[in-house]
């Protein structure tokens, strides 16, 4: 695995961002013998979340160890209630799971700091691309040493649009399908909208380990996170839109009107 460099930057992104490559290794190394392997699909998934798993004890070793009265939140295992109520780690140890059990190169680790209920300071580790996503409240959000922003597209019709779980009542009317996907990791979905990859994020009923790296960025990236009314929010569990400013009402209105696009 190749070093990433990054710019100056705190202390408590360097625990983040250490814990999240040490975490990254063993997953990188079973991502590698899980291509090469014919096993069946039993056998797969126990692989899977053994590397899961693992990942998971890696990071709440490494971050507690860094911050030992912090709290620890995973996806994959039970609460840790630490002496300093105010601050907690929020981690998934692998976003995109079923795309890591299928070989498919699109998954991450996530970890986030959160201070008195609102995220300080997250990153996002691609270690398939050596892509390391990270920012902090009032810094900024970067890919690897380079500033990112959200993309500055102004029309939807010219929109790049990723898919979380959607309301049955949602159609999509006249959009190009070209413009839509569905990548299956949402916390790479969210660094990528930070770093203008691509244009809007729609979903609903999120899991607070998925979005809570995602959302800092993408407001330090200078993006905006919403409900289904186009209101900004800072709660996660409102949230269903994400986008920059100029396409929030495009698409809100066309939210509101039962078709994502018209």
């Amino acid at each position: 695995m190749r070093s990433v460099r990054l710019p100056t930057h705190s202390s408590i992104i360097t625990v983040m961002t250490r814990a999240a490559i040490r975490a990254a290794k063993g997953l990188l190394r079973d991502f590698s013998e899980l291509e090469s392997l014919q096993v069946s699909v039993k056998n797969n998934r126990d692989f899977v979340t053994s590397a899961d798993l693992k990942a998971d004890q890696i990071l709440r070793e490494e971050l507690l160890k860094a911050r030992p009265t912090y709290s620890f939140l995973s996806e994959e295992s039970d609460k840790v209630i630490g002496e300093n109520p105010g601050y907690q780690w929020i981690v998934d140890p692998l976003d995109g799971t079923l795309n890591y059990m299928h070989g498919f190169p699109h998954w991450a680790v996530s970890i986030a700091l959160e201070k008195n209920g609102e995220i300080v300071a997250a990153v996002t580790y691609d270690p398939v691309k050596n892509e390391m996503f990270w920012g902090e409240k009032g810094c900024g959000a970067y890919l690897n040493d380079k500033k990112i922003r959200v993309s500055g597209r102004r029309d939807m019709r010219e929109a790049l649009m990723v898919l979380g779980a959607l309301d049955s009542s949602i159609t999509f009317g006249r959009t190009a399908s070209s413009q839509i996907r569905k990548t299956g990791s949402t916390t790479l979905n969210m660094a990528y909208l930070a770093a203008g990859r691509l244009d809007i994020l729609y979903f609903s009923n999120p899991c607070k380990w998925d979005v809570a790296a995602g959302m800092l960025l993408i407001r330090e990236a200078g993006g905006i996170l919403a409900d289904g009314n186009g209101d900004p929010t800072g709660n996660f569990e409102e949230i269903k839109i994400m986008c920059n400013m100029s396409l929030l009402q495009q698409v809100a209105k066309s939210r509101g009107s039962h078709n994502i696009f018209c």
